[in-house]
């Protein structure tokens, strides 16, 4: 029957893109729901063709509903096989032989180039990976006065002062101040943890007027400003500059459209704000920025949130670590709570939504991996509702490597028909029927202007089982599939609007009309 349906969905994300393609936000036609795709995997082959894949997959990842790729760090690293988060030279894009290496791992900036031009092609944006809590790989080392402190807490001093033979000179001799002559010294740092002279490691605090960890960050460990590597310094007037400078050159060199923060937790909340605000300002674009505080704890994300003054997004770590806990519940885990706790809940236009990514995923150092059994629901849950900027994972997509008889396989043919759901049918008014611990779900009524929009998703972590859910009156007497292929059963709506979803047991069901 013909629809009669109105109004405008608005996904938390397809705004900001609609901002970076320079259209108005309220417009006739209702966008097509964003979806970033983070295109990479921690152990993608070290053999400089990664900007070549992604260059010729960018058709497909538009088929498929992918609207935003989100790129790992580009820069030069500590040794070709870096994954980038070594970060050595943040203006060496695969440009310059340093470390041993011209390309990086992912290739040389020419070949990211054609990729990024190949994405544009298709409308698909950029976000790029900013690391810049630390400093690796220095060209030579200083002596530096320096005093230990207790892992544990950061703010106890174990020691006396003494000095140190640190790793914290930066000369870029390879770049030779093409893009900035900035060259980084130790009084640009707060801390390290090595001492050449004694090959001695330990977490050391420099000793020098002014010299002070930064105190706006997580306070684990006591404060946890230093991390890894020579960590840089963001109360130093020099370092604040440069660091925007390089933002706004980063930006504009790739035609970026946005950016991940690294390593929030780690840095001075109120810089990290300045920066975000720099960057837009001096680029003249919205520049989208989604931060990484890596933290099961919504308390701690929403005192960053509001000390960076709700100028930027942030990943949805609770919920990444409530579809672990689903899907190592061995059907007991109440699904009722699957929302609960969440940035989503709170902040819903603030909240980036994943299910795993590179630090997550098997071997890597915050290995928190979702069950594979459990991803279709999980994907589900961030793709088909309305609150949250969901993140297609590349080793949840294409598969991991790396990890003996651990790897996530390739799952791209059960994610299909869910990519596919957000991108053409979940718009409109959504109905929530989170009332079951074993089997939940919800509808989107759809819209006018997008043809047999609106759908119905049901989903249980145990025996399986049905739901009376509204789709809304202006799809009475329609017969609607599970796309999944999942369940077989037809559902026909009634006159009320209302149908009688199915689910198996410890699977996901999408419904759209035929």
């Amino acid at each position: 029957m013909g629809k009669r349906r109105k109004g405008l969905a608005v996904t938390a994300g397809v705004t900001a893109i609609a901002l970076l393609a320079g259209q108005p936000v309220a417009q006739a036609a209702t966008p097509q729901n964003g979806t970033m795709m983070q295109y990479f995997e921690w152990y993608v082959p070290n053999d400089g063709l990664h900007w070549n894949r992604l260059s010729n997959d960018s058709q497909h990842l538009k088929d498929i509903g992918v609207t935003t790729v989100w790129i790992p760090p580009a820069y030069k690293g500590t040794s070709q096989n870096d994954v980038g988060y070594g970060a050595y030279d943040l203006y060496d894009l695969g440009e310059f032989n340093q470390k041993g290496t011209t390309r990086t791992k992912y290739g040389t900036k020419a070949q990211l180039q054609t990729a990024i031009s190949n994405l544009r092609g298709k409308g698909i944006g950029v976000y790029g990976d900013v690391v810049m809590n630390h400093k690796g790989g220095a060209d030579y080392t200083e002596s530096v006065q320096a005093i230990e402190v207790n892992p544990s807490n950061r703010n106890q001093e174990t020691s006396g002062e003494y000095a140190i033979s640190a790793w914290t000179g930066f000369n870029f001799a390879g770049r030779n101040n093409t893009y900035s002559p900035f060259k980084w010294r130790w009084y640009h740092f707060d801390g390290t943890d090595w001492d050449q002279s004694r090959s001695l490691s330990r977490i050391y605090k420099f000793k020098s007027t002014g010299k002070a960890w930064d105190t706006d960050v997580s306070n684990e460990n006591g404060n946890y400003d230093y991390l890894m590597y020579a960590d840089v310094d963001f109360e130093h007037p020099e370092v604040r500059q440069e660091m925007k400078n390089w933002g706004k050159w980063y930006a504009d060199s790739l035609g970026l459209d946005g950016f991940r923060l690294d390593a929030v937790k780690h840095i001075s909340h109120s810089y990290l704000k300045e920066w975000v605000t720099s960057v837009r300002q001096t680029t003249g674009k919205e520049m989208f920025t989604v931060a990484e505080y890596w933290k099961n704890d919504l308390g701690a994300i929403n005192d960053y949130l509001y000390k960076t003054g709700y100028t930027h997004s942030v990943f949805d770590v609770p919920l990444h670590y409530n579809f672990q806990a689903a899907g190592n519940g061995g059907g007991f885990y109440d699904m009722r709570n699957i929302l609960k706790g969440t940035v989503t809940e709170q902040h819903p236009s603030l909240s980036v939504t994943i299910v795993d990514n590179h630090d997550s995923q098997p071997g890597q150092s915050l290995e928190s991996t979702v069950a594979n059994w459990f991803k279709p629901l999980a994907y589900a849950t961030i793709m088909t509702r309305g609150q949250g900027y969901p993140a297609l994972f590349y080793g949840d997509y294409y598969g991991t490597k790396g990890t003996t008889n651990r790897e996530i396989p390739n799952m791209s043919g059960t994610l299909q028909p869910i990519l596919k759901a957000r991108k053409d049918f979940a718009y409109g008014t959504q109905h929530d029927y989170l009332d079951h611990q074993d089997v939940i779900g919800w509808t989107r009524e759809g819209v006018t202007d997008r043809a047999k929009s609106g759908l119905a998703t049901i989903l249980s972590d145990g025996p399986g089982g049905s739901k009376w859910m509204y789709v809304g009156k202006q799809n009475a007497g329609e017969v609607w599939k599970d796309m999944t292929n999942n369940n077989s059963r037809l559902v026909t709506i009634n006159a009320d609007g209302w149908g009688q979803f199915f689910v198996n047991g410890g699977s996901v069901s999408i419904y759209t009309q035929q």
